[in-house]
């Protein structure tokens, strides 16, 4: 029963943020949407690894805190978009759930499987896409505190992220949202 209602509002909800969009337009931004987040993801994972092979998880959680943001933003000026991530766990606080819609999606995404979403929100379209937790390495920096992160990592994570929430995942868990916003185009 919980999963029927929680279906339905979901469908309520991007039926009445998407209502704007026409077809074609929900096609094309999604793809976007899609492919954008793959490249992103892919050149993360890629500098990450190196970090870690380079100098273990504490080695890779500093990189992370010093220049994930800034590849980021520099593929934000190539897809000519906002790319971000939030998440109600979030690890970095810039990373938190903002918005309404973030807090509505974040919601609907935890509870279901859903694969992605498009959505207006004022003149821009967004694109939502789940994070999850895919490979073993991630555990290193986002599993279990006690039995998948050293104490080297544990450590490295409390002196940058005092905050921190990004931990106690498992393979597979929904970890967060990645958002990609775009102008609409007139």
């Amino acid at each position: 029963m919980k999963t029927k209602i929680i279906a339905l509002l979901f469908f309520a909800f991007c039926w009445s943020c998407g209502k704007n969009i026409d077809r074609e337009t929900y096609g094309e931004y999604q793809k976007n949407g899609q492919q954008i987040t793959e490249d992103v993801q892919a050149v993360l994972l890629q500098n990450v690894g190196a970090a870690i092979q380079k100098g273990g998880s504490e080695y890779a959680v500093e990189f992370c805190n010093l220049q994930a943001g800034e590849l980021v933003d520099s593929l934000n000026e190539v897809y000519n978009c906002m790319i971000s991530r939030v998440s109600a766990k979030n690890r970095n606080p810039e990373n938190a759930l903002q918005t309404n819609e973030d807090k509505q999606l974040w919601e609907i995404f935890s509870a279901r499987n859903v694969a992605d979403t498009l959505i207006q929100s004022g003149n821009n379209l967004v694109y939502y896409k789940p994070i999850r937790i895919g490979l073993p390495a991630c555990l290193k920096c986002h599993g279990n505190i006690e039995t998948d992160i050293n104490t080297a990592t544990r450590q490295k994570l409390q002196h940058l992220y005092p905050a921190d929430l990004a931990t106690g995942y498992q393979l597979s868990d929904f970890r967060g949202l990645w958002k990609i916003e775009f102008q609409k185009n007139h």
